[in-house]
């Protein structure tokens, strides 16, 4: 089943363990109700899925996947009435490395500079790349080939290349982030790749501060200010002002530094989302209180925001990518239990948009082009 949307719809892609959702705000921003349709690829995992609206293009990728069967990357040019063949996998490591494709975990069209290019981030931990919308793909070399890959080591996920940050400048750099390898930057498009994790603890580490091997768990960065990025980590709660040189905690006021979820606001470079989950031993939200945390001062100081989410024996999940942003002031969030939320002032309140779905492990958000 698909939705019908109009130009200037509000539309969320939901990822779950079970198959994809597509949800619709009926009246442009969600107040009139959502319509929701599904599930595509019934009973499969999507831990990825983007829309693509640069070059005239109105496109939803999605990357279903089977532990049996493998994964695949899809796409659909009509919000979900017809999608690509399922048979096409055109994501393959070269046979010389004896690496073969697990799961997809990011699809991060390029900006509008690079209007053709599309990167995943996949595990084990790689990058892929197109260069013609999405026709054809290849890995970056510098990073598969990078001298710590044989010492990186997965995360409770696995390997997973989860986080893919550019600056959309003609330098092409860009920030990834491994699970549980830590963060790399490149300065020239991908060609190389250097650890950039200093001042980022590994608690679970003999050495607290390796010089790669941290957990992150996401990373997020506002073009409007172009050197700060902002790290959840497993344990630890951080912000750099140089693109990733050196890092400084910000967990102040957090009930705890351990979490997942990250996300900028659309429009303001000093407001950041997350949700912070209690612990690596329980991974549920503090004190069975759903919480979204707020900072509008760059992570000075963080704010719970609460209205509409429930306070008690809420023992709620949520993961990387099930927490999105939109212009001009939506934040949207999925948990493990099932739940999507939405709200439409920046956090401050919020209404259930659905409830008894899979597990939902991605959360994206888009205006129909």
């Amino acid at each position: 089943m698909s939705v019908e949307v109009s130009a200037g719809e509000t539309v969320l892609l939901l990822g779950t363990t079970k198959g994809a959702f597509l949800a619709r705000a009926r009246d442009g921003d969600g107040d009139g109700g959502w319509d929701l349709a599904g599930p595509h690829f019934p009973g499969e995992e999507v831990y990825a899925m983007a829309y693509d609206d640069r070059a005239g293009r109105s496109r939803l990728w999605a990357a279903p996947g089977s532990p049996f069967w493998g994964t695949t990357l899809r796409f659909s040019d009509d919000f979900g009435a017809s999608w690509s063949g399922k048979d096409e996998r055109s994501v393959r490591f070269p046979e010389d490395s004896e690496l073969s494709l697990k799961r997809i975990w990011q699809i991060r069209p390029g900006s509008e500079a690079e209007p053709d290019v599309i990167r995943l981030g996949v595990e084990p931990a790689c990058l892929f790349e197109s260069r013609d919308a999405g026709a054809t793909w290849q890995p970056v070399e510098g990073l598969l080939n990078h001298p710590h890959r044989e010492r990186w080591q997965p995360g409770a996920g696995g390997l997973c290349l989860h986080t893919i940050v550019g600056d959309g400048g003609p330098a092409g750099r860009m920030m990834i982030a491994i699970s549980a390898a830590g963060a790399y930057r490149s300065d020239d498009g991908g060609a190389t790749w250097v650890a950039r994790n200093r001042g980022v603890r590994a608690e679970f580490m003999p050495d607290k501060h390796p010089e790669f091997g941290q957990c992150v768990h996401k990373i997020a960065h506002h073009p409007s200010n172009p050197g700060r990025l902002f790290l959840q980590n497993h344990w630890g709660l951080y912000r750099s002002e140089d693109w990733g040189d050196s890092w400084v905690d910000i967990a102040n006021g957090v009930p705890s530094d351990f979490g997942f979820a990250m996300a900028m606001h659309p429009a303001d470079p000093e407001t950041v989302y997350i949700v912070p989950i209690e612990s690596d031993g329980f991974r549920c939200t503090p004190d069975a209180k759903l919480r979204v945390y707020r900072t509008r001062d760059g992570g000075a100081s963080w704010h719970p925001l609460t209205e509409g989410l429930p306070q008690e024996n809420a023992y709620e999940t949520v993961l990387r990518d099930a927490l999105a942003t939109l212009a001009p002031g939506q934040v949207f969030f999925g948990t493990r239990s099932g739940k999507v939320y939405a709200s439409g002032d920046d956090g401050d309140s919020w209404e259930l948009v659905r409830d008894g779905l899979p597990p939902v492990v991605c959360v994206k958000a888009c205006t129909a082009a």
